[in-house]
């Protein structure tokens, strides 16, 4: 294999392990560590407005404040986000959920000494609470601590066996110390309960191409930029792939893709000019 195309490979798949860092808690792509049973009361207040009125009309309600934190979460105002959490702990300090949300906002802003203390926390309260043993054992795996992260996970699969997340962050581990097959396992189960995710089939296919297996490695990143076209990670690997099976004119296409999402991506930039990519030519993507 080529040394820059050896090298663009490792070093996405050191990004994307990266990125996955930041889901904390969270299932995969979106939304919280869970739906609690008194949570479905605020499952129509769906913007910040209808929120604050529930707030508003209910100031001495935890959950309120948790879930108007969570959506300013998703929505990147992590100060308006902790302030929620605070009152909500303030108002019930048992309340897990709030802990580990707040967690993953302290992990978002690459707090992770914020982020294991609320988890911890979160733990301490509800040690049945599966997504806080995964949030909590992305932020180990951040920090390069393996054996404390596959534990976390193992608990995390253990406590709820249907957990997508658990099992897409263990794979990345097991990826991260070569173990490539028991990965695509991991990846595998995740994709099963979580198949309109991307990331999932990101990661398996980079683990395919670790084992010089580039032609199932597009079946994954095909799948990939099909449910998310915005991906720049499955765009990427997926321009890796098929310049491993000598199609340089899906790879330069996918490298195309990826620098329209960011012109200064290097590893897009790298494989577009390695690939002899032309810009402003339009390039077949697919069959």
């Amino acid at each position: 294999m080529d040394q820059g195309l050896r090298t663009g490979w490792q070093r996405l798949l050191a990004m994307a392990a990266a990125a996955v860092v930041l889901a904390g808690c969270q299932t995969l792509g979106v939304g919280g560590g869970g739906t609690d049973d008194d949570e479905l009361r605020y499952a129509a207040a769906t913007n910040l407005q209808s929120l604050s009125e529930v707030v508003q009309r209910n100031p001495n309600d935890p959950q309120a404040y948790n879930m108007r934190g969570s959506v300013y979460g998703r929505a990147g105002q992590s100060q308006e986000a902790l302030a929620d959490f605070n009152r909500a702990i303030q108002l019930d300090p048992n309340f897990a959920q709030a802990y580990a949300n707040r967690a993953l906002v302290h992990q978002k802003m690459r707090r992770p000494d914020q982020a294991l203390a609320d988890y911890n926390a979160a733990i301490r309260i509800d040690p049945s609470y599966s997504a806080a043993f995964v949030g909590r054992g992305t932020v180990y795996r951040q920090q390069g601590h393996a054996e404390q992260a596959l534990s976390d996970f193992n608990k995390a699969i253990e406590l709820k066996p249907d957990n997508a997340q658990a099992y897409h962050n263990r794979g990345l581990v097991y990826q991260a110390q070569g173990m490539h097959k028991f990965a695509i396992d991991d990846f595998t189960t995740a994709i099963g309960l979580a198949p309109n995710v991307s990331e999932p089939f990101v990661a398996r296919g980079l683990s395919y191409l670790a084992l010089n297996d580039p032609k199932t490695a597009t079946d994954d990143l095909d799948e990939a930029v099909t449910s998310d076209q915005n991906n720049i990670d499955a765009w990427v690997a997926r321009g890796q792939a098929y310049e491993q099976l000598g199609d340089k004119e899906k790879a330069a296409g996918s490298y195309a893709k990826a620098l329209n999402l960011n012109q200064n991506y290097p590893a897009a930039r790298d494989g577009f000019q390695r690939v002899g990519g032309s810009f402003g030519r339009q390039y077949q993507l697919f069959n």
